[in-house]
Parts: structure tokens; sequence; C-alpha cells
């Protein structure tokens, strides 16, 4: 079905019939500011949709080297020489276990039985790198919730026990490292931990990463889960985190992420975009954009996010801009959880620039 609605999208964008169609999760809403076939989005320098990294939200030279080592050589020497040299209680080392383990789990995919050897002799020649027994518990939580043969299933509950054992294997490998937590907050949501077990979990993350936003993200997939149908757990949540934030620290974002967690299944008001909750979200996403670092490692994550709220929003200048900083890159949010993130991604890249130039903008105009 996701397929379908792909298709269909990309279709009506290209022979511009009917003003509105809606896309399921995302609510896209398909419109025709001008001319999209004089839109092109190679005349802005961005990357082809085969040539997009569905892998990371945005750059990462030492992990895409490390990588390619690693599948190149099938030897996982460089994996853990880059994790040992990466800090515990930054946003990057959480990020590239999860790389680690996605590369891993997507070889197993097409492997069945015989993918990532590299992981597999890691585990065995080095059982005790803290490294390893990080990426082989998430590789457990990714296979858990999207091989498993669905959430509430026999093997999911299965897959996410061995996790929990990895987890706590993992930890009393790297005392004071949050990652371990981190991953164990995907195992809390599938296996329903009650909110004093997450109460818990949660004070050994903040004790160890209090402004850890890849942290936050997670424990708000678990107040989204636990508590379906009712926003006031996942609000309260990501506005206390919001208030208490730091200057220049993305948490000021997690609103808006809220909102995405919450969207409707169909859209059927054409004013959603511009209603006074998205809008608030929208604006403090953009200043935490605005006052963070430029390397926060978090700050792709933000940007992807932004883009599809702002062009359904036809902000067109502002999603152009967020387009900039994260073109050839798709791996995060929203776009991570589409069948085809590269397409969905290009979708939505398409209709930015055809509203951008429909409102007198042009490659000449967009800041470089």
């Amino acid at each position: 079905m996701e397929i379908l609605w792909f298709l269909i999208a990309i279709g009506m964008l290209i022979a511009v019939v009917g003003p509105y169609v809606r896309r399921r999760r995302s609510g896209i809403r398909l419109v025709a500011p001008g001319n999209p076939d004089a839109a092109d989005p190679d005349d802005y320098g961005f990357a082809r949709q085969e040539q997009l990294d569905i892998r990371v939200p945005g750059p990462d030279q030492d992990l895409m080297d490390a990588l390619g080592n690693v599948e190149r050589s099938g030897q996982w020497q460089a994996a853990s020489m880059l994790l040992a040299g990466t800090p515990r209680d930054g946003e990057v080392r959480w990020q590239r276990v999860q790389a680690f383990a996605g590369a891993a789990a997507l070889d197993l995919a097409q492997r069945p039985g015989v993918g990532a050897p590299w992981l597999k002799a890691w585990r065995l020649e080095a059982p005790k790198d803290a490294g390893g027994a990080q990426v082989h518990a998430e590789l457990l939580v990714q296979q858990a919730w999207r091989q498993s043969g669905g959430v509430g299933s026999t093997d999911h509950r299965i897959i996410l026990e061995e996790a929990r054992t990895a987890v706590a294997g993992s930890a009393l490998l790297a005392p004071g490292d949050p990652v371990p937590y981190i991953t164990e907050l995907a195992v809390a949501r599938g296996l329903g931990y009650s909110e004093a077990e997450f109460d818990a979990l949660w004070a050994k993350i903040i004790d160890r990463a209090p402004q850890h936003m890849g942290a936050h993200l997670a424990a708000l997939h678990y107040w989204c889960e636990k508590w379906h149908g009712s926003r006031e757990k996942a609000d309260a949540f990501t506005h206390a985190a919001a208030a208490r934030a730091p200057q220049g620290s993305l948490l000021a974002a997690l609103p808006l992420f809220a909102v995405y967690e919450h969207l409707p299944e169909f859209t059927t008001v054409q004013s959603f975009y511009q209603s006074a909750v998205v809008t608030r979200a929208v604006e403090g996403a953009l200043y935490a954009v605005h006052s963070a670092r430029a390397d926060d490692p978090m700050l792709a994550h933000v940007r992807h996010l932004l883009i599809l709220f702002l062009v359904n929003g036809e902000r067109w200048a502002e999603a152009m801009e967020q387009l900039r900083h994260v073109d050839g890159y798709v791996g995060a949010l929203p776009w991570s959880h589409s069948a085809d993130p590269a397409a969905h991604y290009a979708v939505y890249r398409a209709l930015a620039v055809a509203g951008y130039e429909a409102n007198g903008g042009s490659p000449a105009t967009l800041p470089h």
C-alpha cells in the first residue's frame, strides 16, 4: 500500500492532476503552485534519488570509511577502533552503533544465515569488546521491530527478550556508557515495561547523559506506544524536556517529534499544517536549529523532520533551506518510516522546489 501511494503521488506531481492528494501517515498534500515540470532539483545541485544514502541522516566520513572497510574485508577491527575512539556520552556513538547494526541487519535480511560475518566474528573473537556487544544488542532490537513477524508476535517477544539479555551484558562492559540503556528503551517499548520500570531505566540514562537527544527520541516512542490514543503523556514528556533544555540544545525541537508521532492516519483538515499546535512545534524546532551548534550530530534529524512540516505548510523557502543542509542523506524520520525512504524524500524535495520557484525562487536566490 505504501508503494502504491508513492506511485500515485509521483504520478500526480508530474501530471498535475487535481490540487490535493493526501498520503497515509505523513499527511502529504500535493499542491500545484506552478508547473512542476519546470522545477528540476538537479538545478540546485541536489543528489539524484539513486544516490541518496539511506543509512545515515548526515555526513560522517569516519563512519563511512569504517563501514566500507568492514563490508569489503569482512573484518570487524575497523568498526571496533572507531567505536573505541568515539566518546561515550555523546550522540555520535549512539548513531554509529545504530549504523553498524543497521548494516548488519540489512546484510542478514539479504543473506539469511550467512550475512554479517564480521559481526559474528567480532563477538566470537572479542567477546569483551564493548562496541561489539552494543552493536549486537542493537541488531537484535532492529530485527525484532523490522523482521520478526509483527509487533506482539511470538518471534517479536523472543527476540526482544534476547535483546534485553544482550543489553545487560553490554552494560556490564561499559558502566558509564548510556548506549546500552538507550537500546533498552526499544525493548521497554516492545515488552511493555511498566511506568515504574521505565522510570528506573530512564534514570540510568539521565545520570549518564542528561541532554542526549537520541535518548529522548527513543523514550518518546515508548510513551507514544504505551499511551496510544492519548497525547498527554508524550506531550508532557517532550514539553518538560524542551523547557529544561539549555541554550543551544536541540531538545527544544522535541515537541515537533511528538506532533509527528500523533499525526492522524489521514489528514482531512486542509489547514492542519497551519494550525496553532503544528505552528508552535515548527517554530520551536526552527529556533532549536538556528541556535544549535553547526556540528551538532542531531541537527540533521531535526532538519529532516522540518522538511515534512514545512512543505505541507507551504513554507517553501524555509523547506529549501533545510534541504540545502541535508540533501544526500535520508537515514532519518520521516523517510525511514517508508518502504522506500529515498523515494519518499524525493517527492517532498520536488514539491519544495516547485513551490519555491512558483513563488519567485530560483537556484540563484537560494543561499549557499
